[in-house]
């Protein structure tokens, strides 16, 4: 027999209230064949309530030794009560991302705006050079006229 820790609802209409369960994992949720009940679960609590989660520990720990496996809202409650180690999160997709063909062809175009914009001062400093060279040359010839 397949037994398995999970939730089984009471509660009213938009009221749920949860019990922890042990059953055999072929029946269904609030069937009423529970090998025991080892906690209760209060999802209108707040989140740091005490009272949120009540575990019996050491028949958790009996069912888990027997072979149990906790659904996966239950293991995450026994993960934070400490008795088994946490599941390692996954790592997120990077789909909102963009590619690195994309972020290459973006950084070649800032590059090439770069060169324009540096090139256009180039040329602006060599032409304002060039204004102030024949001034100063205008200026030289008339000096000596004088």
């Amino acid at each position: 027999m397949a037994t398995v820790i999970r939730l089984a609802r009471f509660g009213a209409k938009k009221r749920p209230y949860y019990h922890i369960v042990v059953t055999d994992s072929r029946n269904a949720r609030n069937s009423g064949n529970v090998l025991q009940v080892v906690g209760k679960y209060d999802p209108m609590l707040a989140r740091d309530n005490e009272k949120r989660v009540v575990l019996n520990v050491d028949e958790v720990k009996a069912w888990l030794a027997k072979g149990a496996k906790p659904s996966d809202r239950v293991y995450r409650f026994l993960a934070n009560a400490g008795l088994v180690a946490a599941r390692k999160v996954p790592n997120q997709t990077k789909k909102n991302l963009q590619s690195e063909k994309t972020l290459q062809k973006i950084k070649d175009k800032q590059d090439k705006l770069a060169k324009i914009a540096e090139e256009k001062a180039a040329a602006e400093a060599a032409a304002k050079a060039e204004a102030e060279a024949p001034a100063e040359a205008a200026d030289a010839s008339e000096a000596v006229a004088e």
